[in-house]
């Protein structure tokens, strides 16, 4: 991808989710049993973007998914490395999902958003199923948040996540 300046914030701690270690909360569960959702991988990319991008976050006076930020996301998924999943409600409309980067064997999440209950939540779900029929084992979703903990994840330090990263990067794994 020449030309693209991307810049990469890795913060001091990185909150990751062993896929071993993964909490499903009872409520989710039932959800996930109710099948109220369809799921897909990479049909609308740029509008997972730009759903997300309109999410509000306590505690956060704006986005950093800037139109710029979109643009360059979408290059890199036109390129294959970066991959939305999507929730879609009974009725065709997209009712949640997320994004991130497939780094080389390890699925990098950056996003999420929903618009239904659980749509958001219950499309990790389907990337965690779907990363694993891959052979991962863990995901980063970057910083810890409170939904994030709620199914197991922690934080290592940023050395552990880089050397991590590099272990993966060897076996050559094919995400998507």
């Amino acid at each position: 991808m020449d030309g693209i300046p991307l810049p990469w914030y890795c913060p001091e701690r990185r909150a990751i989710l062993e896929f071993a270690d993964l909490h499903i909360p009872k409520s989710l569960e039932k959800a996930q049993r109710r099948n109220e959702f369809t799921f897909t991988i990479d049909k609308t990319f740029d509008r997972v973007m730009e759903e997300c991008s309109r999410t509000p976050r306590p505690g956060q006076g704006g986005t950093w998914i800037t139109d710029e930020f979109i643009d360059v996301y979408s290059r890199l998924h036109d390129e294959g490395m970066a991959h939305s999943i999507e929730a879609w409600d009974a009725d065709g409309e997209l009712a949640g999902g997320l994004y991130g980067v497939d780094a080389g064997g390890v699925f990098c999440g950056e996003s999420m958003f929903f618009k239904k209950p659980n749509a958001s939540k219950l499309s990790l779900l389907f990337l965690i199923d779907h990363l694993r029929s891959r052979g991962a084992t863990w995901l980063d979703a970057q910083v810890m948040t409170p939904h994030m903990k709620a199914f197991g994840a922690k934080e290592i330090s940023r050395r552990d996540f880089v050397n991590r990263l590099h272990a993966e990067q060897k076996g050559n794994k094919k995400l998507f």
